[in-house]
């Protein structure tokens, strides 16, 4: 099984579980997910990097102002990822980023975040199942991400983020948006063997979706198309 590497956060960021359904999602895909706190050692041995949900990206990394509706940050995760992220790109190994993930992902090429998203009652969707579907997505034709998906090029998604991309990072295209409005949902980076973000929850959905556990199950693929490294 190959190895990919995941961040927790700091204990008060990161509920007790909130890593299972990520890691239940990758082994089904064939992977051995790896987690570590900020500062701890890294690993050898790591083909890809995933990043996970969690805590609003510092505003700072950004050069914006922290808005009263931005939930507090985790400073020394987002510093570890913005370091993972690099090397990764650096290595071209695989990146597998959800939801704070493509934020973060979004942020480390350049781009700025929406602070808190005038539609956030359609798209902070919290219900007692996760996997439930919110909305759709449109999926851009052409792109990684519908090769994965295959048709239709509409996608049914969970949802449960307040912030979203508002500049687009240097080198990233859009991969999917919101069709109501417009809002960005999946992005990619051409230029690299797989690097992939959305803005959803696949991991709570791939159990019972075929084409949510594609999303997984390319990433594994990539892996297994390049040989782990002596880590990140």
């Amino acid at each position: 099984m190959k190895r990919v590497l995941a961040v927790c956060g700091s204990p008060e960021h990161w509920p007790a579980g909130y890593s299972l359904p990520y890691e239940q999602a990758l082994r089904a895909a064939g992977m051995e997910p790896v987690l570590i706190a900020p500062g701890a050692d890294l690993p050898g041995g790591i083909a890809g990097l995933v990043l996970m949900g969690g805590s609003d990206v510092n505003p700072a990394r950004y050069g914006k102002k922290r808005r009263d509706e931005t939930e507090s940050s985790d400073d020394a995760r987002d510093e570890l990822e913005s370091s993972l992220i690099q090397n990764a790109l650096e290595g071209d190994l695989p990146i597998l980023a959800i939801c704070r993930g493509l934020q973060m992902l979004n942020v480390q090429h350049g781009g700025t975040l929406t602070q808190h998203l005038d539609t956030t009652e359609r798209h902070r969707v919290r219900t007692a199942d996760k996997g439930a579907p919110a909305h759709q997505v449109e999926i851009v034709a052409g792109t990684l991400l519908a090769r994965i998906a295959g048709e239709p090029r509409t996608m049914d998604v969970n949802s449960r983020h307040h912030q979203a991309i508002d500049r687009l990072g240097n080198g990233l295209v859009i991969s999917a948006r919101d069709p109501r409005d417009g809002i960005i949902e999946a992005v990619e980076r051409p230029d690299k063997r797989f690097v992939v973000g959305v803005q959803w929850h696949p991991e709570n959905m791939s159990a019972k979706d075929e084409r949510q556990a594609r999303i997984f199950e390319a990433f594994a693929a990539e892996l297994e198309e390049r040989k782990a490294s002596g880590g990140l």
